[in-house]
C-alpha cells in the first residue's frame, strides 16, 4: 500500500527554520559566553589592577590595566562614539548573516566576533561620561604588542577562524563547479 500522505511544502521550510534557529543559537551562545568572559575578566583587571599593580604571569607576559578611547593599537582615540557606532553596525549586520552561515566553522566565528565586539560596546557605552564616551578596558600585556583583552582576542580568533572557513568552504565549491 503507498502513502497517501499529502506533500506540504512548508514542511521543509519550517525544517530549514528549525535549523535556522538551532545554527544561531549557537553562535548566540557563543557570543554570550565571550561577553560573559569578557566582562568578568575586566571587572577583576579594574578591582585588582586599579592601584597601578602588575601581574608578572609567564615570559613577558603580564597584566598591566590600561584604558583605550580608540581603536586598535591605540589609533583614533577620540572618535569613540564613531567607533562604537560602527562596532553596532557590524554586529547587526554579522546577526543578519546568520541566515546563510551554512556551515559549524562559519557559525563559531560569527558567534566569537560577535561576542567581542559587543564585550568592547559594553565599555564604550557604560565606562564613560557619556553615549559611547567610555574606554575600553585592556590588561594582558606582551610587552612587545599592543595591550589587548578577551574581546579582542576573541575578534581575531573568529576573524581567523572565518578566513579558514572562507577558504574551506570556497575551495569545496570551487572543486563542485568544476565537475
Amino acid at each position: 500500500m503507498t502513502d497517501a500522505s499529502p506533500v506540504v511544502p512548508h514542511a521543509t521550510h519550517s525544517g530549514n527554520r528549525v535549523t535556522l534557529v538551532r545554527a544561531s543559537r549557537m553562535s548566540l551562545l557563543i557570543s554570550a559566553v565571550i561577553v560573559l568572559l569578557d566582562q568578568v575578566s575586566k571587572a577583576w583587571a579594574l578591582r585588582d589592577l586599579a592601584d597601578g599593580r602588575i601581574i608578572h604571569v609567564i615570559w613577558t607576559m603580564q597584566f598591566n590595566l590600561t584604558f583605550n578611547r580608540g581603536m586598535a593599537f591605540s589609533r583614533g582615540t577620540g572618535i569613540g562614539p564613531i567607533i562604537g557606532v560602527i562596532g553596532l553596525v557590524v554586529v547587526v549586520l554579522l546577526l543578519l548573516s546568520l541566515r546563510r552561515a551554512d556551515n559549524a566553522l562559519t557559525r563559531v566565528a560569527t558567534g566569537l566576533i560577535i561576542g567581542g565586539a559587543v564585550g568592547n560596546i559594553l565599555d564604550r557605552l557604560f565606562r564613560g561620561s557619556g553615549w559611547m564616551r567610555g574606554a575600553v578596558v585592556d590588561f594582558i600585556d606582551f610587552q612587545w604588542w599592543p595591550v589587548f583583552n578577551v574581546a579582542d582576542m576573541a575578534i581575531m580568533i573568529g576573524a581567523a577562524t572565518m578566513m579558514v572557513a572562507m577558504l574551506k568552504y570556497n575551495s569545496q565549491i570551487n572543486r563542485t563547479d568544476v565537475h
